[in-house]
């Protein structure tokens, strides 16, 4: 038989990874914006850096975080000011440009930076077209590129003009140095 266990109070740590947060390669990492409750899951990944994607700043409390850590924190996607003249209706590709991607996997690409977590709003869409895009710079095919990025675009599903931008990235763009790529880059 077995015996009743009664739990009287929740755990005291609570390890809580961020909204859609999945491994990507060895000590790479995705996932939406991380917070607060976040911060016990992201300790236990020895972050180095993080390439933040999103079009808005991190909470202060997530920023000290971030110093007390240690950890680099690659502001890619911020909005310019472009952007804040023409408008907020700001669509999560808008702040993806050529050379957003191209820094991106810039970073990803020196095993120096490791671990990296790469993170969005939401890690869909923004953090999708890098994780795509270095899907193509690894020689993957453009379906199971596009797969894997509407895996985590949840119920309302992928967005063409997302798919599109991965499809038509110049990976040959991309300056990697074989003695600073990670292992699994160079195969």
């Amino acid at each position: 038989m077995s015996e009743e266990v009664t739990i009287n109070h929740p755990p005291k740590l609570r390890i809580i990874p961020p909204l859609n947060f999945c491994p990507v390669e060895h000590q790479l990492y995705r996932s939406g914006q991380p917070t607060i409750i976040n911060q016990s899951f992201l300790k236990d990944l020895n972050l180095k850096t993080i390439i933040w994607l999103a079009t808005e700043e991190p909470q202060e409390e997530f920023l000290d975080y971030c110093s007390i850590n240690n950890i680099n924190l690659e502001f890619v996607g911020m909005m310019d000011d472009y952007n804040y003249n023409y408008g907020s209706n700001i669509n999560p590709w808008d702040t993806l440009s050529d050379s957003t991607i191209q820094k991106s996997l810039e970073i990803i690409s020196n095993k120096e930076n490791y671990p990296i977590l790469v993170c969005c709003g939401m890690g869909r869409h923004r953090t999708g077209t890098i994780i795509g895009c270095l899907r193509r710079l690894q020689n993957w095919n453009l379906a199971s590129v596009s797969e894997e990025y509407r895996r985590f675009t949840g119920a309302k599903g992928g967005r063409i003009q997302v798919e599109l931008l991965i499809e038509s990235f110049d990976i040959n763009s991309i300056e990697i140095d074989p003695n600073m790529t990670p292992d699994w880059l160079l195969k």
